[in-house]
């Protein structure tokens, strides 16, 4: 049976995406603001629904609250779209997207709990952006511009190169935020405090005796880390991965909008994902740069957070949208070519 578009559903789903997105702001400040362990115990705080909402348990109990809501608005869409829905595959993203929440829910509590385990952070940390992603595609599976299906404006083989870059583009911005979760839960961030040079050098040494170095200099500027002790190797590392591999990221970036600018020429909805893409990048490079020059200011760092949110979701729907173009222009040139068969 064809699919129908239900303007309500839809309107649920980008709702949820939406929440979602708040729900991610929501964590940036939790971690930014250092107040992860604000409210110790799970599932109620300090043994009640609703504790005074000062310091940090503002923004902790207020994470619970907004990630309390999204559950509940995700399993009304898996329900509606379980009994409304006539896509079976449309069905079971519903019941994946609330397992997804479940396990999300599971893995914030465990957080807790255990007292900031980094894996469980940082797993925390991505399960949430895969699940954005989810809503984001659920959101445009139900919308009218998917359901309704339009004629091809694109050759296939102006798409076909299109599909593996997108991928990739989508997987290395999926990585990169990765790296960024590993930064911030291992409190990375601010292991490497110049820029764009590292310790004056491009790849700073991790020598014992450099890394003394380090250390003194972190005390004379008055620079304090968020955990307690020395920055260690480990710790250089990984903040010295996430800036090498943004490296990457942009230069992936960049090729897919050219790309999909000269698709767009077509397409329109090609064209704004291409200046979406390269609009959030230098945003998101921008803010990248100004979280190490402002010392993790918490407001540079949070907006850091939520906009690699949006690029990775942008990606997405950059690699949803041209797997959906490319399957009509594909089924459009079948029946070209079968009506050719047929007059010959």
């Amino acid at each position: 049976m064809k699919p129908s578009y239900n303007r309500a559903l839809h309107f649920l789903a980008l709702f949820t995406a939406f929440c979602t997105f708040l729900l991610i702001i929501a964590g940036g400040l939790v971690t930014s603001t250092g107040s992860g362990l604000a409210v110790p115990d799970w599932p109620l705080s300090y043994g009640q629904l609703m504790p005074p909402m000062v310091g940090g348990i503002f923004y902790e109990h207020g994470h619970r609250m907004i990630a309390t809501f999204v559950g509940l608005l995700t399993t009304i869409l898996a329900l509606w779209l379980w009994r409304k829905e006539t896509r079976r595959w449309m069905k079971v993203l519903g019941f994946i997207a609330l397992a997804a929440v479940i396990v999300q829910g599971t893995l914030g509590g465990l957080t807790v709990l255990f007292l900031l385990p980094t894996a469980i952070s940082v797993s925390h940390a991505t399960l949430a952006q895969s699940f954005f992603s989810l809503l984001s595609g659920i959101a445009l599976f139900t919308s009218r511009w998917w359901i309704e299906k339009q004629p091809p404006q694109e050759t296939e083989s102006m798409l076909l190169p299109m599909r593996g870059i997108t991928l990739f583009a989508t997987g290395a911005v999926f990585v990169q935020l990765i790296l960024g979760a590993l930064m911030r839960h291992t409190h990375s961030g601010l292991a490497v405090p110049d820029f764009p040079l590292a310790y004056g050098q491009l790849i700073p040494s991790l020598s014992p005796e450099a890394l003394e170095q380090y250390n003194r200099q972190l005390i004379l500027d008055d620079i304090r880390l968020a955990a307690d002790g020395p920055i260690t190797a480990g710790q250089i590392t990984i903040h010295m991965l996430h800036r090498l591999w943004a490296v990457v990221v942009t230069s992936v970036l960049v090729v897919l909008s050219l790309k999909l600018f000269r698709v767009g020429r077509v397409e329109g909805r090609f064209k704004i994902l291409s200046w979406s893409i390269l609009v959030l990048l230098v945003v998101q490079v921008t803010l990248g740069i100004l979280t190490v020059l402002s010392l993790k200011n918490v407001a540079i760092t949070t907006a850091h957070v939520a906009v690699g949110a949006l690029l990775l979701v942008t990606c997405v729907q950059t690699t949803l949208h041209s797997m959906r173009k490319r399957s009509l222009a594909s089924a459009a040139y079948s029946v070209q070519a079968l009506a050719g068969e047929r007059r010959a």
